[in-house]
């Protein structure tokens, strides 16, 4: 079975080389074949929206839409069911293909076998 990466990223605007971090991570796993869940929690929620994550900026960084955009590509987003409650995000807000869904589907993704979770 091959290993798969679970990422959940809790960070926005908040903390942005943490939420760099994340997304960075994940669009390498991408980009080398390994199955990705990007995980979008607390103010990364946020980066779901159409064109939020172009306004994200970082020094010497490859910019976060173009990280969610190879992300996209090829694994799987989702935002937290809470977390978008919580600032009134609606499916019919997010990019396409991006979901929401709450902590079972997460429990399922990260307690899978073969799967590593990684938490920023």
């Amino acid at each position: 079975m091959a290993r798969s990466l679970v990422i959940k990223v809790t960070a926005g605007a908040d903390a942005p080389e943490r939420c760099n971090q994340a997304f960075t991570v994940a669009a390498a796993a991408v980009a080398s074949g390994v199955p990705v869940s990007l995980w979008l929690t607390g103010e990364s929620s946020w980066y779901a929206l159409p064109g939020r994550a172009k306004e994200f900026t970082l020094p010497h960084a490859t910019p976060l839409n173009e990280l969610l955009d190879v992300v996209l590509s090829a694994g799987r987003v989702t935002v937290c069911t809470q977390c978008a409650a919580r600032r009134d995000i609606t499916v019919d807000d997010l990019i396409e293909g991006v979901r929401i869904a709450g902590a079972p589907a997460f429990v399922e993704e990260a307690t899978a076998e073969g799967a590593q979770a990684l938490v920023y």
